[in-house]
């Protein structure tokens, strides 16, 4: 079919967007509000989440909120029951919720390393097996938020790196197995993103000579929640600013490139 501009919308569908209080969450649930859809939006931060339904309500969209702990395999099915039974199913999840802290590998304690895996591993498949059920039978699409640091080594971050980087091989084998059900899965990797969560970020140069911004990201994730990525599943989108295909080089700031 060729392609239209309401291909870009998601008018009447329904979302799950986890980690929704700030910054990429934030910037990815309302882009959706804006396009359409109504947003089911989760977070331990209540206070923030309150900002985000608002504004999704200033879009004139509906929204079910809940702070929740996406660890918790119970509660995520407590809170998905919930959406379902409000919205009757769930045509799009992105699972952005997760986290990490600089540290060593030798310096992360057993109890660190377990609470990184289940936020940022353990956290996808609970609200995946959660919402798959509610998939209507003519398909949906999940979007997994990873990182650059899935695609190179995360030195001091080498937990919360691997945690990405076994996302984006499970996002390749649900693609395999949702398949037939037509529920397409796909990853965005950002890079250089400003958030609340990350804190200040170094001064540091993209081949495109600018930092990137939640609403790059969030532009990334409506294309493949939407008809536009009909036929993409098993892949990741790079919002990076060319980051990862540069591999070492970095701008020299005289139009040139350096490894140095």
């Amino acid at each position: 079919m060729p392609v239209t501009p309401e291909d870009v919308l998601l008018t009447g569908r329904v979302a799950i967007v986890t980690g929704a209080a700030v910054g990429i969450g934030e910037a990815i649930a309302t882009s959706f509000a804006r396009c359409g859809a109504n947003v089911a939006v989760c977070d331990r931060d209540v206070t923030n989440l309150d900002e985000t339904v608002d504004a999704i309500a200033a879009s004139g969209k509906g929204a079910v909120a809940a702070e929740l702990d996406v660890r918790d395999r119970d509660a995520v099915e407590r809170f998905v029951d919930v959406v379902v039974g409000e919205y009757e199913h769930v045509d799009v999840l992105v699972n952005n919720a997760g986290g990490g802290f600089a540290a060593s590998f030798l310096d992360v304690s057993e109890k660190g390393q377990r609470a990184l895996i289940d936020e940022n591993f353990g956290s996808v498949t609970n609200v995946v097996r959660a919402v798959v059920p509610h998939v209507p039978e003519t398909g949906g699409s999940i979007v997994n938020v990873t990182s650059i640091e899935a695609h190179r080594a995360g030195p001091g971050f080498a937990i919360y790196s691997a945690m990405k980087a076994a996302v984006a091989n499970l996002t390749k084998s649900l693609a395999l197995e949702l398949g037939a059900r037509n529920i397409r899965v796909n990853c965005v990797a950002p890079d250089l993103i400003p958030t609340p969560g990350v804190g200040e970020m170094p001064d540091t140069r993209t081949p495109l000579a600018r930092r990137g911004n939640v609403d790059d990201v969030a532009g990334a994730a409506l294309y493949l929640a939407s008809d536009l990525a009909a036929f993409v599943t098993g892949t990741t989108v790079h919002v990076d600013g060319g980051n990862w295909a540069a591999g070492g080089w970095r701008p020299d700031g005289a139009g040139g490139f350096t490894t140095a």
